[in-house]
């Protein structure tokens, strides 16, 4: 049996699925091309048998092909971040067990000496592909299919497993609520290790036989080009790039500023998630584009929960009501069901929440209370629409769209030979949502520099992950049983002049 998106690509053969700068590819092409992959992933094997296969590959055709071919030839895909360092992508390739690494020719280097320590399989894209295509093996929906890392508050990151049968789930319920057609196309500007860009934007396009525009990276500039280019129906990003889009409007002049507005105002739907939206944002958006982005909200583990409607009224600050298959419940601290108007954490039950978190069943356990995920998120109903409130954990950040752990962070800093203790915090920022910064005890007759600090420490983190601000102290605030007080540090913060990187992140 094929899988559903497959068997669905078949019926798209001459259709556009994806639009790089190299060109326009269609489905019948990405159809042939990750058969060929697939072909030489099993090498000469029925079946990879959930093998994880970790890949690190720009934005583009080579990655959904190289996606598809691992689901394909029956293994887990693991994507890798571009941006991450070596100690990030190793602990990645070594957690989830790969045993086969497929890396783009610009990634040769951080990556063949990695396989060759673990012995891993390793594979170019650009090596040529064999003409001739195997026997596919057939992959049931129940089938792992994927493994996302994303940060906990444990520390390091936790791979959330999801199957065929889980992104089917969470991509229908999308494409029934924001009513996705063939006739879409969709600009792609997120980051491919991340749910927001491989299921709600990539995989929704193509199950839906749609057209998704791919930019190797983001540029606001090329972001607008594009925009006022082609004929685009879809947009979906986090606050942090509507932020610079709209920066990039206001120094444009008002003959170019009056073709973008209309070339926004042309699109069906523009989305917003991964973080909150100020509402400054969402005010300046609309009056430059004529679109109240559509906020939702979600989770690696669960997919999308939440989302204002596609027709009918939105509110700022609001995260709307349950997508379709989709149960959530606000509980207290002891699993009661919160009285209406009252705040509670949410949980979420629907066939899209994930199956487990990589061999951590005590983590997996913990997650779960009676069939329902804990999301760790407090939130409050009012007239029907949810309202995101913060996380019961401050240890977890939102920046820019991610989601980073502050305890990670801290072991990682603790190692830096000048830093005597720290504390990471995120502090509220209209345009990241929350800014990495961290309070520093040093060493004793030691200095420190922000240029220096965020340079070693880029070394070690994914660039959102390093502190943006920071503040050396004598001593970080305790309570009675010697912990961190991470509220007072939050607020030394909002009071104090730290030493701040005000650039892009």
């Amino acid at each position: 049996m094929n899988l559903p998106l497959i068997t669905r690509a078949e019926e798209n053969n001459e259709r556009i699925a994806i639009f790089t700068d190299e060109g326009a590819f269609t489905y019948q092409d990405l159809l042939h091309i990750s058969s060929q992959m697939a072909t030489r992933l099993l090498n000469h094997t029925e079946d990879l048998q959930e093998q994880r296969v970790a890949f690190l590959i720009p934005p583009g055709f080579e990655y959904v092909v190289t996606q598809w071919g691992i689901w394909r030839a029956g293994g887990i895909a693991v994507p890798l971040c571009i941006s991450h360092p070596r100690p990030e992508l190793e602990y990645v390739i070594t957690n989830s067990g790969a045993s086969i690494i497929i890396a783009h020719p610009n990634f040769e280097d951080i990556l063949r000496p990695l396989a060759t320590e673990q012995n891993l399989r390793f594979i170019l894209t650009s090596e040529t592909l064999l003409d001739h295509v195997g026997h596919l093996p057939e992959i049931d929906i129940t089938r792992r299919a994927l493994i996302l890392y994303t940060s906990g508050t444990t520390g390091k990151a936790k791979g959330v497993v999801t199957t065929h049968q889980n992104i089917q789930a969470q991509v229908t319920s999308l494409i029934t609520a924001w009513e996705w057609t063939s006739s879409d196309r969709i600009l792609h500007v997120l980051p491919l290790h991340h749910i927001h860009g491989i299921i709600n934007v990539l995989t929704c396009a193509l199950w839906a036989g749609a057209e998704c525009h791919m930019l190797s990276k983001f540029d606001a500039e090329v972001v607008w080009q594009r925009i006022c280019d082609s004929d685009l129906t879809l947009f979906m990003a986090v606050p942090t790039i509507y932020v610079k889009l709209i920066a990039a409007w206001e120094n444009a002049s008002k003959e170019r500023q009056k073709t973008m507005s209309a070339s926004c105002a042309k699109m069906r739907l523009m989305v917003s998630g991964s973080a909150a939206l100020p509402v400054q944002v969402l005010e300046k958006w609309q009056k430059i584009s004529g679109h109240f982005l559509l906020e939702r909200y979600g989770m690696t583990e669960i997919g999308m929960a939440l989302s204002n409607p596609l027709h009918g009224q939105r509110y700022s600050g609001y995260v709307g009501q349950p997508l379709p298959q989709v149960e959530v419940r606000l509980v207290d601290e002891t699993g009661e069901i919160v009285p209406p108007g009252s705040p509670g954490e949410i949980q979420v039950k629907s066939p899209g929440v994930f199956l487990e978190y990589w061999q951590n069943s005590q983590a997996t356990a913990k997650a779960f209370r009676d069939g329902w995920f804990c999301t760790g998120d407090f939130a409050i109903v009012e007239n029907g629409n949810y309202r995101i409130l913060g996380r019961m954990s401050v240890d977890i950040i939102k920046t820019g769209g991610y989601k980073v752990s502050a305890l990670e962070i801290e072991e990682v800093l603790r190692t830096h030979p000048d830093i005597q203790e720290c504390a990471v915090v995120g502090v509220a920022d209209p345009e990241w949502g929350e800014r990495v910064c961290a309070a520093l005890v040093l060493r004793s007759q030691c200095q420190l520099t922000l240029e220096s600090f965020r340079k070693w420490a880029k070394e070690q983190l994914a660039v959102y992950k390093v502190p943006t601000r920071i503040l050396i102290v004598e001593e970080l605030p305790r309570n009675a049983m010697g912990k961190v007080t991470k509220p007072t540090v939050v607020e030394i913060f909002r009071t104090s002049s730290a030493l701040n990187y005000s650039d892009s992140q």
